[in-house]
């Protein structure tokens, strides 16, 4: 069974229904690229993915060691390439670390280590710079 359906919906729209749950995400190209830019591109989704699948991880660590990240906020900056072929250059995330207690350097940086070791983050081609900040609150 597909994990996803994707439908071409026209006018340079997609719509990606999530079998299991009926969930919906659809996508419009962007105003630089010919679209209306309404909705996530299909490149937003990818930069989306990254961050969510970091904060993902995280909470799983968390869920470990009995620490609480809810309200963690990750805010994402998609660069696209100057030069042909279009293609996702820079991929910009701070992540702004809400905990339910304070952690030393060491605990900061196993977080952070296991953030940079997600499967989006490792899936993605080494040409796309990966830059991301943590900031502990």
């Amino acid at each position: 069974m597909p994990t996803v359906e994707s439908r071409y919906l026209g006018d340079l729209r997609t719509e990606a229904v999530h079998v299991k749950s009926g969930t919906v995400i659809r996508t419009d190209a962007p105003v630089d690229n010919q679209g209306k830019g309404e909705l996530f591109s299909p490149s937003d989704l990818v930069a989306a993915a990254l961050a969510s699948c970091m904060m993902t991880i995280m909470g799983i660590v968390a869920r470990r060691d009995g620490l609480e990240l809810t309200g963690t906020l990750a805010e994402t900056e998609k660069t696209m390439s100057a030069e042909p072929p279009r293609k996702i250059a820079r991929i910009g995330i701070t992540l702004t670390m809400i905990t339910d207690r304070e952690l030393s350097e060491a605990e900061k940086k196993k977080y952070e280590h296991a953030a940079h070791q997600c499967p989006v983050a490792l899936s993605l081609h080494p040409a796309i710079e990966q830059v991301v900040q943590f900031n502990w609150v």
